[in-house]
């Protein structure tokens, strides 16, 4: 390896996503062979042991971009409700505004008709009546409309006061939605960060070199797998997926070949949580977007108890996450440069399980 190759490598940074690995459902998880290292006139041959240090550092810098992607779903998610709430809030105080017009006007009306009376006292309008009892009709109209007057006036009142607090809300959510938007234009600085340091590490391998490294990656996650099913979980596992279940199932399979893109949610392209919430709402059920909350708030169950459609949640930060289809595999979408497939579900640490349709 070139003296620019090892200090690139040696620099690298090693922070914190998933390798993806081809594995068909229902097929033996054969670990590849690998490829004899070429030789090169320019520069010494990459070792398989520099390769695999390449290879680690490239699974740091793509987790680290994952868990950054999920801090940036989960603000844009916030960002949206926050926008949601405003824009009801703004036709609260719009519809608000128009009543206390209306109230306002109500008033002034009933304010007019008094001054009409001339505001005399009831016993100076019994002296001037002629007729008894049309003063005593008349006094019963004035008790009316002195309620309905109080009736105006707290009911302005009232209104006034929903407006205070529409406002004062509306004033929150403008913080929040500020605050999330900052969130989330951090979190896309270190998605970028962490992959351009990963395309770059990248870029300074040869093209025989980077298909070693893609098999170093399939042997990695070969060997995860093969530790997985040695446990004998495979034979554990007899769950038949719900009608909802195999929707999600044939909606996320048929993603397959599409390019991973952080943030997307589809049609074209999508991430890996954005794949799993699309095929459940597909299915009818809708999810949390990111995979952190998909673990927080959907059933967990045990893996023993897995069955197709059910999601695997990766890592110990939950920064990934994949649906399992059956037979030992789950199809995800890896990171970038990768597109959706279908890999073992064992080839990489699973966190946890979770059911999207446990009710």
């Amino acid at each position: 390896m070139g003296t620019g190759k090892r200090s690139l490598i040696a620099a690298a940074v090693t922070v914190v996503c998933a390798v993806t690995v081809l594995a068909a459902p229902g097929t033996a998880f054969a670990a590849p062979t690998p490829t004899p290292s070429p030789s090169s006139t320019s520069s010494t041959p990459v070792s398989t042991e520099e390769l695999e240090t390449v290879r680690k550092k490239l699974d740091k810098l793509y987790r680290a971009a994952s868990s950054a992607t999920d801090a940036y779903n989960a603000a844009e998610e916030k960002a949206e409700q926050q926008s949601a709430e405003i824009v009801a809030l703004a036709k609260k105080i719009a519809k608000g505004k128009e009543k206390l017009r209306e109230l306002k006007k109500r008033a002034g009306a009933a304010a007019a008709a008094q001054y009409r009376t001339g505001g005399l006292p009831p016993e100076a309008q019994l002296m001037l009546s002629d007729d008894p009892d049309e003063f005593l009709d008349g006094t019963g109209r004035v008790r009316q409309g002195e309620r309905a007057t109080r009736h105006l006036i707290d009911e302005m009142t009232r209104t006034q006061q929903d407006l205070e607090l529409y406002a004062k809300d509306a004033s929150a959510q403008w913080a929040k939605l500020e605050a999330n938007r900052k969130a989330k234009a951090a979190a896309q600085k270190k998605i970028e960060k962490q992959i351009a340091a990963a395309e770059k590490l990248e870029s300074q391998l040869e093209k025989e070199e980077l298909e070693r490294l893609a098999e170093l990656e399939e042997q990695a996650a070969y060997e995860a797998q093969t530790t997985w099913l040695s446990s004998g979980i495979l034979d554990e596992l007899h769950g038949t997926a719900t009608q909802q279940g195999k929707k999600a199932v044939e909606f996320a399979t048929a993603q397959i070949g599409k390019p991973y893109e952080w943030g997307a949610e589809g049609p074209k392209t999508y991430d890996c949580s954005g794949l799993t919430s699309q095929a459940w709402a597909t299915a009818g059920s809708v999810i949390p977007r990111t995979s952190q909350q998909q673990w927080k708030q959907l059933k967990r169950i045990d893996i023993e108890d897995m069955r197709p459609g059910d999601l695997i949640i990766y890592f110990d930060d939950a920064s990934h996450v994949g649906m399992y289809v059956g037979d030992g595999a789950m199809v995800h979408a890896p990171r970038p440069g990768r597109t959706i497939t279908i890999a073992g579900a064992g080839s990489m640490p699973i966190l946890g399980v979770v059911r999207p349709d446990a009710g």
